[in-house]
């Protein structure tokens, strides 16, 4: 078990025994949360000895596809004309129960339709589930429901069902759809190993499809006389929440939990970055030039212009440095052919010079400081040559880590951008619910959100985000009661 796994389940675990220490008089409430908490440090465990995208990037030329598509999933009026108001949808089961009935169906996923070929024919099919209650206690016939979104491993409905749509009813009388992510449960690709996407491109699709698939079921609520609507979702769920409503053309109930402005940190900087192969994707990024395209298409997008994230600028400015010839990263494991002594010589220079930098006060014979022009051919090149062959590698290895990771946050931070996306018609409908000490979604260095959503609301959890997630769910349905009490008296008196 490595040092990330040790220390997530250390600090988890000091959160929930803090907190049960609270509810120690509780003991069915305690019982439940240790109980949970022990499902999900499994799947903690799980999660962080996982290899993300295994199968690296995805086909270029249908991220090239993807990109075109984004620009017109995120512009709102555009969007519109891809999703008709009559979609067609299925209930497959109706199961009734005393104070609510539970609905099951599937349609087809316009993402599909007009993508052909890059949904897995098991992910075309979405699936949902209803809880709608018996009783509507709002007043002027409303019926508030909400679309949850899953976040990562959260297959099936029956997790977001006990933690968000029975108490959401019990509560607060809000009905809620809870639909399966394409890639998960119902729709997991056989060939695929739990949550562990193949492709980085998957993540977008994935995204693509629940804008979609979100707009055909608010048209459905609205056909069947319920509202008023909202969506929500925890950690990617959230973030997938918050391009959802983005692409709804009438004010909606807004509650991303545990994400952020861009999943770019995520993947880059977060706990998530330790389960990526990056050398997979290194070595993918140098063997295909058309990431260089894709990389160009990105930084000359329009959306660009005028976005709130800087990072596309400052990684363009370092491409256009060190791509092509300037940077030479060799396609054979990094190796050093012996007879490069241009490459060598530099070495050489630049490791003793590092180390006679170092050593400030020390006189050293001047011998010492030519040790970079020594002739190929002496005992002490000979003697140095492995050593500094490793040095070069590292050094190799270290710059085309960070190009790969670069090359990640540009296209993250185009397909996931909050600021790429049309604000939501009422960003007062929006709650942002957000933990101080999150490793999972590191907010530093971006965006903020309430600069995309000047008149929503943020509230922080004095937690990380696994404890906030195993602990803090009433905050989550708290926080989605508010946000439709807002949007009634906004829209609804």
């Amino acid at each position: 078990m490595d040092e990330v796994t040790k220390t997530t389940l250390r600090w988890t675990w000091i959160a929930i025994y803090r907190q049960t220490g609270v509810l120690i008089h509780n003991r069915p409430t305690l019982i439940h949360q240790m109980t949970f908490g022990y499902f999900i440090l499994n799947k903690i465990i799980v999660f962080l000895l996982s290899k993300f995208f295994i199968r690296g990037w995805g086909n270029p030329e249908n991220i090239k596809r993807l990109f075109e598509f984004r620009k017109i999933v995120s512009d709102r009026e555009k969007c519109q004309s891809l999703v008709d108001s009559q979609h067609k949808v299925f209930i497959d089961k109706e199961e009734d129960h005393k104070h609510y009935k539970i609905l099951n169906g599937h349609f087809q996923s316009p993402f599909a339709y007009h993508l052909p070929g890059l949904v897995p024919v098991e992910s075309e099919t979405a699936y949902f589930q209803v809880l709608l209650p018996k009783q509507w206690n709002w007043g002027n016939g409303l019926k508030p429901m909400v679309v949850q979104l899953a976040g990562t491993g959260d297959h099936f409905f029956w997790r977001r069902r006990m933690l968000m749509g029975k108490p959401l009813m019990k509560e607060w009388n809000i009905g809620s759809i809870i639909l399966e992510n394409p890639f998960y449960g119902l729709r997991k690709p056989k060939d695929q190993k739990l949550s562990c996407l193949h492709n980085v491109s998957d993540i977008f699709v994935m995204g693509g499809c629940l804008i979609l698939e979100s707009l055909v079921l608010f048209h459905w609520c609205e056909r069947n006389g319920l509202g008023p609507l909202g969506v929500t979702g925890v950690s990617m769920g959230g973030h997938m929440a918050s391009l959802a409503a983005s692409s709804w053309p009438k004010p909606v109930v807004l509650v991303p939990c545990l994400s952020w402005s861009t999943a770019s940190s995520v993947f880059t900087r977060g706990v998530m970055s330790g389960a990526i192969d990056w050398s997979l994707l290194e070595s993918q990024y140098y063997s295909n030039q058309i990431y260089n395209e894709i990389l160009d298409m990105v930084l000359q997008s329009p959306a660009n212009s005028d976005c709130a994230f800087d990072a596309g600028k400052q990684f363009a400015q370092n491409y256009s440095r060190h791509m092509g010839a300037n940077l030479e990263v060799p396609s054979s494991a990094h190796s050093i052919p012996p007879s490069n002594d241009q490459r060598l010589t530099k070495a050489v220079e630049e490791t003793f010079n590092f180390k006679l930098s170092g050593l400030s006060g020390i006189v050293l014979p001047e011998s010492w400081k030519r040790l970079g022009s020594v002739s190929v051919s002496t005992p002490l090149r000979k003697m140095l040559q492995p050593f500094l062959t490793e040095q070069v590698k590292g050094m190799e290895k270290a710059k085309a880590r960070q190009q790969a990771m670069e090359f990640m946050r540009g296209i993250m931070d185009e397909f996931t951008h909050i600021a790429n996306y049309s604000r939501p018609v009422d960003s007062s409908c929006i709650v942002i619910v957000t933990a101080n000490d999150d490793a999972y979604v590191p907010r530093e260095g971006c965006t903020d959100l309430r600069q995309l959503w000047p008149q929503s609301e943020i509230r922080y959890v004095s937690t990380g985000h696994v404890a906030a997630y195993v602990l803090h769910h009433e905050i989550f349905r708290r926080a989605v009661k508010d946000a439709f009490d807002r949007i009634i008296a906004n829209h609804y008196t």
